[in-house]
């Protein structure tokens, strides 16, 4: 029997220890279930493991019903998010959010949720509704960890198991394939045989939930450390046909070996993913990275084999696509799309005219970050280095590849710190300016002015007398 210390799981959470001695003593069971047990326990298993407390969320099963939850717990606020399914989101006073759910059968499945409902006094009954061993451990308010499922092996072992028959398990819920692989990633495990064929069974229903409860899910196992090896269970499983099938598309386009000695257009995007889970990046910044190359397939076919160039805007139109699909927000949309179409352009960034470098550096910039927070300051360029980064590694350029474009970066701030004591090109000269110098409204003066601002970028233009200056002679200037 294993026993966790309950103050190392609750000591951040005090209103979530009020909840459980509460219903301990008005004569119901209470325990901790789900991730907090099981990352709390893997601390014991892992050396190198550490279980963040504070960040876990603490999840409550009881076998109260939930109007005894709530006479039993008078003095906090309720969410109704799932009353319907017995569940409660208790609101403490310090603003936390606690989930606290009846023991409970579950039945009449549509792939989707439960049509029915019903309350129970076992917890063995209520684990054996639940997804995998290792997510079936409970915690007593004394500190016994409760393994009704084989949870504990599993967890030593790194096994994901679905709890039950695999496949009624997934059919249940057809989100659950796309969790295993998720929790298989979180752990640096792998998924049990006879889960693993169930998984395949079914992989094609994963399209029959929302797109929303999917990209939730994908992003989680993009946000560990381990997403590569997920994109390739993925794959193996036959989810991710249905998740990215442009992806796909790029299995066995060839690449010219002496570029691209790791494989196809696929492979190296995985690859380049194994770079981008290395350099810790976002989420969003590791779907950008994945998808960095989804155009080549179809740029090959345009270009009737002969070579990919163009790949760069149709994975744009592809990125946008995929993004609607995902249902991302229209800024994780802007950014994924900015990043993917400007990937290459990105890595020639020596080559460019100092004003194309500063337009490049300073797009989305955001101006109330200092500039010596760079990552702050220069979120989409810092964003695209990374890709530049993981795209070369995960090819021969290596970092011949990326090295020159973070030095040009590097070298290119003490400019950009001097645009900055400046102030905007706009402010130095403007249209109302060009007027007053008596150019006419109309396209010309827009091409003046466009001219104007590239040289204040360029350097070539440091104050508003010389602006003016320049503008004069090319207003004087009729050709």
């Amino acid at each position: 029997m294993a026993h966790l210390d309950p103050d190392r799981i609750l000591s951040p959470h005090p209103y979530a220890e009020k909840i459980l001695s509460k219903l301990q003593n008005s004569g119901y069971r209470a325990v901790v279930v789900g991730g907090a047990v099981r990352d709390a326990l893997r601390e014991k298993f892992e050396p190198d493991y550490y279980f963040d407390a504070e960040a876990a969320d603490i999840d409550i099963a009881t076998s109260a019903a939930t109007e005894e939850v709530r006479e039993t717990l008078p003095n906090f606020d309720f969410v109704e998010v799932g009353e319907s399914f017995g569940v409660l989101i208790l609101v403490a006073p310090d603003g936390k959010q606690y989930e606290v759910a009846q023991f409970r059968t579950e039945s009449d499945y549509d792939g989707r949720r439960p049509g029915r409902v019903e309350r129970t006094d076992s917890l063995a009954e209520d684990v054996k509704r639940r997804d995998f061993t290792v997510n079936g451990l409970a915690l007593s308010y004394s500190g016994e960890v409760i393994d009704l499922v084989g949870g504990i092996a599993d967890l030593k072992t790194k096994l994901i198991r679905a709890i039950g028959d695999p496949e009624r398990r997934f059919r249940e819920d057809y989100l659950r394939p796309l969790r295993a692989v998720r929790v298989s990633c979180d752990l640096g495990g792998r998924i049990e045989k006879e889960t693993e064929a169930a998984i395949r069974k079914v992989a094609g229903e994963i399209t029959s939930i929302s797109w929303e409860r999917i990209r939730e899910e994908f992003f989680k196992v993009l946000a560990t450390s381990n997403a590569e090896a997920g994109v390739r269970d993925c794959k193996r499983l036959g989810l991710l046909e249905g998740i990215l099938p442009e992806l796909i598309e790029n299995e066995g386009v060839p690449q010219p070996e002496e570029y691209h000695p790791e494989g196809d257009v696929l492979e190296h995007s995985l690859q380049a993913l194994g770079v981008s889970d290395k350099l810790g990046l976002q989420p969003l910044d590791k779907l950008a990275v994945l998808l960095h190359d989804v155009g080549k397939a179809e740029a090959l076919r345009r270009n009737d084999g002969d070579h990919m160039g163009g790949h760069a805007l149709i994975g744009k139109q592809k990125a946008e696509e995929i993004a609607s699909r995902l249902r991302l927000s229209n800024d994780e949309t802007k950014k994924l799309v900015w990043l993917i179409e400007n990937h290459m352009r990105g890595s020639v960034l020596p080559e460019m005219r100092r004003a194309k470098q500063v337009k490049l550096v300073r797009h989305k910039q955001d101006t109330a970050a200092s500039l010596d927070r760079i990552s702050s300051r220069f979120g989409y360029f810092t964003s695209l280095l990374g890709t530049i980064i993981a795209d070369s590694e995960a090819s021969s350029h290596g970092v011949d590849g990326w090295l020159p474009v973070l030095e040009e970066f590097v070298g290119l701030l003490p400019h950009l710190l001097h645009l900055e004591e400046l102030g905007t090109a706009r402010e130095l000269i403007n249209g109302n300016d060009l007027k007053e110098l008596g150019m006419e409204e109309g396209p010309r003066l827009g091409k003046v002015l466009g001219n104007l601002h590239e040289k204040i970028y360029s350097g070539e233009v440091e104050n508003r007398v010389s602006a003016l200056e320049e503008a004069r002679s090319m207003v004087e200037d009729k050709t």
